[in-house]
């Protein structure tokens, strides 16, 4: 493993933010860490990249213990949420910074900033002044100077946080592409689920200064480890139930489950997709409470007579008016039992 974390702890006073945590990247693969704020993703970057020292534990780079050595021999590249910049620097005094740290000449310096602002689609840009770029410009100046060096493991921290959604989705797919062709080991985090899902070939959530799920984007959105997985990733339905036989009674009465699914009292997901709507006095009689306009899909928010309220996925032109009287029924291929109990 390239990066590997035993039993990593980080205490601010009384207060444990990083929690005995366990974890290890492979070379060439891209893990994102995703949390709620407070949940100790950024503290375990800071710790990797040597800016925050562990109370107890080890961080490994290729096998040796980097305990007292400091972040500048780390040999890691690290890209801020917001950048960080040199404004007194050129786009080109940014980006070789960290090149004349490490002693290149001139023709080096020149030769490796003209390929990497090619690398990140700002040819030509090096004598631009920092002021006068745009944000999504910005950040892509930042990973240029961070990839630079040639870090072994490239770390980001919230690095599209600040730009607005559409530029965001577009930059986060040349992320992807970019890292795959310079085959970079990444670390990064985040908050933006769909950011991660669509960089990671890992995905790890955190909750509380622990990994609570640690997985392909594939597997922690078809199984999330638990309620609180669960809901983090955005899913509402989610109960209590009793699983039986391919069946599971719930506060919705009585729902399919997988067969292959774990008896006993669990916790139940019931995915959007897999809350189907039909008539009236058909299913589980419910009031339709709300609908949200999702740009794929409407969310239609439902309340049973009897149970907790329910989300539903339904096409624009299929999707019930508030107040509109609807059934549901239920679809055991939408249908997750998950590990632990229900999140408070």
């Amino acid at each position: 493993m390239l990066l590997s974390l035993e039993g990593a702890t980080v205490r601010f006073g009384g207060r444990t933010v990083l929690d005995a945590v366990d974890l290890a990247v492979a070379e060439h693969e891209i893990v994102c860490v995703l949390g709620p704020s407070g949940s100790g993703k950024s503290t375990l970057l800071r710790a990797v990249a040597g800016l925050q020292p562990l109370d107890s534990g080890r961080v490994r780079l290729d096998g040796r213990d980097q305990s007292g050595v400091p972040a500048h021999r780390r040999g890691v590249g690290l890209m801020f949420q917001d950048h960080q910049l040199f404004p007194q620097r050129d786009v080109g005094g940014n980006v070789s910074f960290g090149l004349r740290m490490h002693g290149a000449s001139r023709r080096e310096q020149s030769d490796r900033v003209r390929e990497l602002l090619d690398l990140v689609g700002l040819p030509g840009a090096a004598g631009r002044a920092v002021a006068a770029l745009s944000g999504g410009e910005q950040q892509r100046v930042a990973l240029a100077r961070a990839l630079a060096p040639s870090p072994r493991l490239l770390m980001l921290d919230e690095p599209l946080g600040q730009l607005d959604r559409s530029l965001r989705e577009r930059l986060v797919v040349e992320l992807r592409d970019l890292f795959g062709r310079l085959g970079t080991t990444v670390l990064a985090v985040t908050h933006d689920q769909g950011e991660a899902f669509a960089l990671a070939d890992r995905v790890v959530v955190m909750r509380d200064g622990r990994i609570a799920q640690s997985g392909s984007p594939l597997e922690v959105w078809q199984r999330p480890a638990d309620a609180f997985v669960a809901r983090f990733l955005g899913f509402e339905n989610v109960v209590e139930a009793t699983v039986g036989d391919g069946v599971a009674v719930t506060p919705w009465g009585k729902v399919p489950v997988p067969d292959d699914a774990p008896r006993g009292t669990r916790t139940l997901l019931v995915r959007p997709a897999g809350v189907r709507l039909v008539p009236a006095d058909e299913g589980l009689p419910c009031t339709v409470a709300a609908r949200t306009f999702r740009g794929t899909h409407v969310a239609v928010h439902l309340q049973p007579d009897d149970g907790p309220r329910l989300e539903a996925a339904c096409a624009l032109r299929a999707a019930p008016d508030a107040g509109d009287r609807v059934g549901v029924a239920f679809e055991a291929a939408e249908i997750a039992v998950l590990g632990g109990g229900l999140a408070p």
